[in-house]
C-alpha cells in the first residue's frame, strides 16, 4: 500500500466525524423567563368624612299662656320692680299741690277677683262716702273689673304686715284682668287724689290695650 493511499484512508473518517458534528442540530440558547409583574395592593376605598348634622336656630321661647300685654302711656314712667311679684312698676308724676307721687303696680298672683277687692278696700282705714265703686268692662275677650277707693289710705292690707303712717285724701284705682285661661292680673294705682284722678284717663287707655299674647 503506497503511502498516499495510507494518508488518504486516516483523512476520510476525520472528515466523517467533523461532518457528522457539524450535522447536529445546535442546543437552543437558554434564555431567562421574565418574571411576572410585581403586583400592588389595591388602594383602600376612600371614606368620606361623614356629614355634619344640619343645625337648626333654636324656636324662639313661646310666651306663657295667659301672658298679657299692654300699652303703658307716655306719662307713666317705668320705675324698678321692688320685688319678683311685680311685673312692671310706673311712677306718674304728681300733681301740683300733692306732696308725693303715685305709682301704678302690675302683679299676678293668686286669690279670687272678689277676695282682692277686699283686701284693697280694707287698705283704708276711713273712706269716703261715695267709695269704693265697681265697675266691669270687657276687653278683647279678656274680663276686666274696675276698683275705686277714696279716703285715708292705711297700709298694705296684707295680714301680718304692719300699716304705713295713715295718708288722708289718697285714692286707690285698681283693676283685675281675668285672662280666658282664668289666671288674674292686678293693676292698681295708689297715691294723692289729685294725682290719681288726673291720670284717669291715661288709666283707662292702659286698660284698654290689654290683651293676651
Amino acid at each position: 500500500m503506497t503511502m498516499t493511499m495510507l494518508r488518504s484512508a486516516k483523512v476520510l473518517p476525520l472528515v466523517a466525524a467533523l461532518a457528522a458534528a457539524c450535522s447536529k442540530t445546535p442546543e437552543p440558547t437558554a434564555t431567562s423567563t421574565p418574571e411576572p409583574p410585581a403586583q400592588t395592593a389595591p388602594a383602600a376605598p376612600t371614606q368620606k368624612a361623614p356629614a355634619a348634622p344640619t343645625q337648626t336656630a333654636p324656636a324662639a321661647a313661646q310666651p306663657a299662656a295667659g301672658e298679657l300685654a299692654w300699652d303703658a302711656p307716655a306719662s307713666f314712667e317705668t320705675a324698678p320692680n321692688p320685688n319678683s311679684m311685680r311685673k312692671a312698676t310706673y311712677k306718674i308724676k304728681r300733681a301740683a299741690g300733692d306732696a308725693e307721687d303715685a305709682e301704678l303696680s302690675i302683679s299676678q298672683a293668686g286669690g279670687s277677683v272678689d277676695a282682692n277687692i277686699t283686701r284693697w278696700v280694707g287698705q283704708f282705714a276711713e273712706k269716703s262716702a261715695d267709695s269704693p265703686k265697681r265697675s266691669e268692662v270687657k276687653v278683647n275677650d279678656i274680663k276686666v273689673t274696675v276698683v275705686e277707693v277714696r279716703g285715708t289710705f292705711s297700709g298694705s292690707g296684707m295680714p301680718g304686715m304692719p300699716a304705713s303712717a295713715p295718708k288722708p285724701a289718697y285714692a286707690m284705682l285698681g283693676a283685675i284682668a281675668e285672662t280666658p285661661s282664668g289666671e288674674l292680673w292686678f293693676f292698681k294705682m295708689t297715691g294723692p287724689e289729685k294725682t290719681v284722678t288726673g291720670a284717669r284717663a291715661d288709666f283707662d287707655k292702659l286698660v284698654n290695650s290689654l290683651r293676651v299674647k
